[in-house]
């Protein structure tokens, strides 16, 4: 059987897998981008709208083409299902609306299992329960592993107060078990939190709890000046005012005095050399006190 008209057929129908280009397109494979800077033909694109389509695709398929070739030059892995192309570290800046997202830290767990090669394995949500015949949850509503927390009959241990509710006490205990575990999560992201920041999440929250501790001693009456102390509670640096000695040099004193009469005669009203609102108070006042 000659099959020779039927491969002529199919090599023509099939396009070139080489091209060529007067200037030689550039490739990013990093992201599958290709640049070419050839010029397009004026003749065509001005034809009709059928011809110039054409056109353009037809330079778009051998700019994929060159693509293309590119990405079968890389190194390849073979693997059970197929085989992959490393790609390159891309070398396109491209503008970002959002800075690049940060390494997620890792929990504790993650820092142990690293240490000690544990590894995960993806489980399957639903399992087969075998007593009721169908599918159900792993976790959650209607899950397989609350069947053991709803038991019809609770066996009462030997050093337990038997007049306790087992009941009551397998519920207090299953909510303190997730109370827990929302407590470690709340520390994990402290603690990942603190590491972007390069700093020890046990310092940090001691600096939040002497705020706090000042900030309670400050709402009282006589702002934590009688309040007891506590044992280790740090002294709380204040603001220290200054006063001028009450005897000064006569040189010094005039010079003062000058001054404040400068700025009264220029008009100077800010609160350094005469606040009028209080001068105004203390004159309303007197007024007063002599009707």
């Amino acid at each position: 059987m000659d099959v020779s008209g039927i491969l002529a057929e199919h090599e023509s129908r099939s396009k070139a897998i080489q091209v060529d280009r007067l200037i030689p397109v550039e490739h990013d494979l990093g992201v599958l981008a290709s640049f070419d800077i050839n010029m397009l033909d004026d003749t065509k694109l001005r034809a009709g709208q059928k011809a110039r389509d054409n056109y353009l695709k037809g330079v778009s398929r051998e700019g994929t083409q060159l693509l293309i070739n590119e990405l079968f030059s890389l190194p390849t892995t073979t693997d059970d299902d197929s085989v992959y192309a490393s790609l390159p570290k891309t070398t396109t800046i491209l503008p970002r609306e959002k800075p690049i997202p940060k390494e997620k830290p890792m929990t504790r767990w993650e820092k142990f299992a690293k240490i000690k090669g544990i590894q995960n394995r993806k489980k399957s949500r639903m399992v087969f329960d075998d007593n009721q015949g169908e599918w159900r949850p792993r976790y959650g509503y209607k899950g397989v592993n609350n069947d053991d927390q709803k038991p019809w009959l609770v066996e009462v241990p030997l050093n337990a107060d038997p007049e306790k509710d087992q009941f009551q006490a397998r519920r207090e205990e299953k909510k303190e078990r997730i109370n827990k575990n929302q407590r470690r999560q709340q520390r994990n992201l402290e603690e990942g939190a603190m590491s972007d920041k390069r700093k020890h999440p046990q310092q940090m929250r001691k600096r939040e709890l002497q705020k706090a501790l000042v900030l309670s001693k400050s709402s009282t009456a006589s702002m934590g000046k009688f309040d007891e102390k506590l044992e280790g509670e740090p002294k709380i640096k204040g603001l220290k005012r200054k006063f001028d000695p009450l005897v000064a040099a006569a040189g010094k004193e005039k010079s003062k005095n000058m001054d404040i009469l400068s700025r009264v005669a220029k008009g100077d009203t800010s609160a350094t050399v005469l606040n009028v609102r209080k001068a105004q108070r203390a004159i309303n006042n007197s007024k007063r006190t002599k009707k």
